[in-house]
């Protein structure tokens, strides 16, 4: 009897075993299934900016391993359409990459996030198409789809697009201050001065974003 009472057990237990397995695995293939046309993108995509390659003031990847694709269009006098996979970053907390070809073409299959980042990585906090607000309280799309047709909604000086409120140097500091980084310089007073304004205009517009998102 108490023999049949321990097989019966672990049967039991087997049996829950079983049930939790296939639930996790369920769980985890819905938790990966992607839209037709949709790149795979996590938290863990997005790493050091200084890992991708520069091209004039910002940076560029290719999520799907054809940099140089991406880099022949950023590279071009003329412009051109970036090819899937294609990720464009002009400081660690804010990104746009390219899906597929007619995942959103509103967008032209540009999808934008919004990252806080620190020195264990990266969290997404916002991403979308047309939706998108940045810190300084400006909507991504609305200002690249600004760009005129040839640069296929990248914003650079001679664009179209609005002029963004922080300048060159202030870029380059937030370039060279990425918290992934492992390999950030020591900054100066002065420029450690710029970063703390940059701060507090931050501060600003994340609250104007906040109230603009609760209209």
């Amino acid at each position: 009897m108490k023999s049949f009472m321990n097989t019966g057990l672990r049967a039991l237990i087997a049996f829950c075993v079983s049930i939790v397995n296939v639930s996790a695995a369920e769980n985890s293939q819905a938790a990966i299934q992607l839209e037709p046309g949709q790149l795979p993108i996590t938290s863990e995509t997005f790493t050091c900016i200084r890992d991708m390659t520069k091209v004039r003031g910002f940076y560029v990847g290719n999520l799907k391993g054809d940099i140089d694709a991406t880099l022949a269009v950023a590279n071009s006098e003329t412009g051109g359409v970036y090819p899937p996979g294609s990720v464009v970053q002009l400081v660690p907390g804010e990104v746009m990459v390219k899906h597929e070809v007619g995942y959103s073409p509103v967008t032209k299959d540009w999808e934008f996030f919004e990252l806080d980042v620190s020195e264990e990585g990266s969290e997404i906090r916002k991403r979308g198409f047309a939706d998108v607000v940045n810190r300084f309280g400006g909507n991504c799309f609305a200002c690249h789809i600004q760009a005129k047709p040839q640069w296929d909604m990248v914003c650079e000086d001679a664009h179209g697009c609005e002029t963004i409120p922080i300048t060159k140097e202030v870029i380059d500091l937030i370039q060279r201050t990425d918290p992934r980084c492992s390999d950030n310089e020591e900054l100066t007073a002065g420029e450690s001065f710029e970063l703390f304004k940059l701060k507090l205009k931050v501060g600003v517009g994340s609250a104007i974003g906040t109230v603009k998102e609760m209209m």
